[in-house]
């Protein structure tokens, strides 16, 4: 059986190197669904919590929303990044309250100092839903996501990754010590 959830992300981007409209700096409303599978956990009657879903999944994607996602290549970076230095705010203000966790992978590294995601390759939906399989893979068993932009979508499933030890009182995946973070309980 799966748990599923949806997550709103707002960020600005563009396509470097395009030729039509998606090669200007533009914005969206982008909608993630992240379906995760697993046996019902007997003493929740659930999977997994999907607002639980929602707080693994926030930690690391917070750092899209209200951000610039540029690839690395992009000229506008670095034009970028001295403009915010110039303002003081290139390693963070004291407004920018919403930082997510700081990551880097093969696909991306987020700088949530900044509300700033650099990746590899062009954000496009598909582009999104890798970054984020990637992120997240060891922390939800996710056999499906998908990401709508806009006009544009796109969905991956995946093979379960592997049996995460959940708490029998609330749901949640237990951490490496056995116990689990939202109730105590300990294996």
């Amino acid at each position: 059986m799966r748990s599923i959830t949806t997550l709103s992300l707002q960020y600005a981007h563009r396509f470097y190197g395009f030729k039509g409209e998606a090669q200007y700096l533009h914005g969206h409303t982008g909608v993630l669904t992240i379906e995760v599978e697993d046996t019902i956990e007997e003493g929740v009657n659930m999977v997994y919590p999907c607002n639980e879903i929602q707080k693994v999944a926030w930690d690391l994607l917070k750092n899209f929303d209200h951000a610039l996602v540029l690839r690395e290549d992009d000229p506008l970076l670095p034009a970028i990044l001295s403009v915010y230095e110039k303002q003081g705010i290139r390693n963070g203000a004291p407004t920018n309250t919403m930082k997510g966790e700081a990551f880097e992978t093969k696909y991306a590294k987020a700088y949530p100092e900044c509300r700033l995601v650099v990746t590899k390759e062009t954000m496009t939906v598909e582009g999104m839903i890798k970054i984020v399989y990637d992120l997240l893979k060891d922390k939800l068993n996710i056999v499906k996501l998908t990401f709508t932009s806009g006009v544009n979508a796109a969905s991956e499933e995946f093979k379960p990754s592997s049996s995460i030890d959940r708490c029998p009182k609330c749901g949640v995946a237990l951490n490496e010590n056995g116990v689990c973070p939202k109730c105590g309980y300990r294996k």
